[in-house]
């Protein structure tokens, strides 16, 4: 993948007017859309790409010979679930490829965890370089080495490298490890040229 392919931003009224189209195909659906259980869904049979030609060849021959329909099958009925269901995997597969085209712009672009990987990323290179200025004694490396430092507490004496704070509801990264890190920096720099 190449970095950051996404160099433009998206301008809020852009996305304003997208969510209000959103919301009105919402409120526009709403009185013909259901809500399952769990239950309900795992009893259901499911119909996907390669059932929905047997439904229509069944719907289509259930119309031109009745004498075959079941007394249990209502051919009108059959019609109307065989349309809407139709129109309703039409409607979701285009819901689905606008929700791929979001998540993988939102992933590249502005994704909390994709923002803030890259920008901690960008900090540890950066401190790794002040941390080596500081040995050397390069002016002003000292003061900025031990501001940063911090970060990174000591423990019994003992350098813990796995200490990232958790984080709060600001998205800030979670987890990140320190060791596991490193390398995936290593190889950033090098294929960025950083």
């Amino acid at each position: 993948m190449k970095d950051n392919q996404h160099t433009q931003s998206i301008p809020s009224t852009i996305l304003t007017q997208a969510q209000a189209k959103i919301d009105e195909a919402r409120v526009l659906l709403a009185p013909y859309l259901l809500a399952l259980t769990a239950a309900e869904r795992r009893e259901l049979p499911k119909m996907g790409e390669k059932t929905i030609g047997f439904v229509e060849k069944a719907f289509d021959f259930a119309r031109q010979n009745p004498n075959l329909v079941s007394l249990y099958i209502e051919v009108d009925a059959f019609g109307v679930d065989f349309s809407d269901a139709h129109g309703l995997w039409t409607l979701l597969d285009s819901i689905r490829q606008l929700e791929e085209g979001v998540d993988d712009t939102e992933m590249t672009a502005g994704s909390v965890a994709a923002c803030w990987r890259r920008a901690y990323q960008s900090a540890l290179v950066f401190y790794h370089s002040v941390k080596a200025a500081a040995a050397q004694d390069a002016p002003g490396a000292k003061a900025v080495y031990e501001e940063l430092k911090t970060r990174f507490p000591r423990r019994g004496g003992r350098f813990r490298r796995n200490h990232i704070e958790p984080a709060g509801r600001e998205g800030k990264p979670q987890g990140i490890k320190a060791p596991t890190v490193l390398p995936e920096v290593e190889r950033f720099c090098k294929k960025t040229n950083y």
